[in-house]
């Protein structure tokens, strides 16, 4: 089989209810388009039916692809994995709840034939959809969190936690394969190393449904708030053991 365009990986921990129409909804957008791809679907140690989901729809579902895991690992460990074994010569992720459906993928593309290494979906962009906006008391700590994110590793990247960030082959290979971030700071990870690497970053405006059943909770904050420390002094420290003659000078983002 001739390499893929586009490889969609989505990180799954028990979607046993929300999955099945998401895929519809992927299915439905991918099967007009003109270019080759595929659908990896990485469960993260389920203990639900989201395994025997995906099994059951890979005969209605075109080119849909499965890695079971059978520990839970995190969605940074999983999303990792699946960038790794996906074969696309673009590698998006999106979440498994479908706050962001994958033709918001169009709009990234003109930015890739530009020359962009990773475009990233932004909740913040002035021209993005929220429907409806988070609750007032998730805005806030996630003010707070992008705030304390920009001082410490991404100066001018508004929006690093949103579930849709798409990567060209050789930016994934060369991010993932050295990032160790298993949970949730792992999306500031790996635009920290797509910075180090002097990669292109794009952050667009998407249109963002607010999905009920968030399993983020109060205390994955803090814990948050820790992982960017050490994401930090990692980098401090050249614990990713970065070869110096590829790592080129910090870029602007478009």
């Amino acid at each position: 089989m001739a390499q893929p365009y586009l490889s969609v990986i989505i990180p799954a921990y028990n979607e046993a209810e929300r999955l099945p129409l998401t895929l519809i909804d992927v299915d439905k957008h991918l099967s007009r388009v003109d270019y080759s791809y595929e659908i990896l679907v990485v469960s993260d140690g389920s203990t639900d039916g989201t395994v025997q989901i995906v099994k059951n729809m890979m005969g209605t579902v075109k080119n849909l692809k499965l890695s079971d895991y059978p520990m839970n690992r995190g969605k940074g460990a999983v999303v990792r994995d699946g960038m790794l074994s996906a074969k696309g010569k673009i590698r998006l992720f999106t979440d498994a709840d479908n706050s962001t459906s994958v033709d918001q993928f169009e709009k990234m593309m003109p930015f890739f034939k530009s020359g962009f290494d990773v475009v990233i979906g932004s909740r913040a962009h002035k021209a993005s959809v929220l429907d409806p906006p988070q609750a007032w008391y998730r805005r806030i700590p996630a003010k707070l969190g992008n705030l304390f994110i920009q001082l410490l590793l991404l100066p001018g990247l508004r929006d690093t936690q949103c579930g849709f960030k798409a990567f060209t082959e050789e930016a994934a290979e060369r991010i993932f394969t050295i990032a160790k971030v298993d949970r949730w700071s792992f999306d500031v990870e790996v635009l920290s190393l797509a910075k180090k690497f002097g990669l292109r970053i794009k952050e667009i405006p998407v249109v963002w449904k607010n999905a009920t059943g968030s399993k983020v909770r109060t205390s994955t904050y803090l814990k948050f708030f820790l992982e960017v420390i050490k994401i930090r002094l990692w980098l401090w420290m050249n614990s990713y053991k970065i070869n110096p003659q590829i790592a080129a000078p910090p870029q602007q983002y478009g």
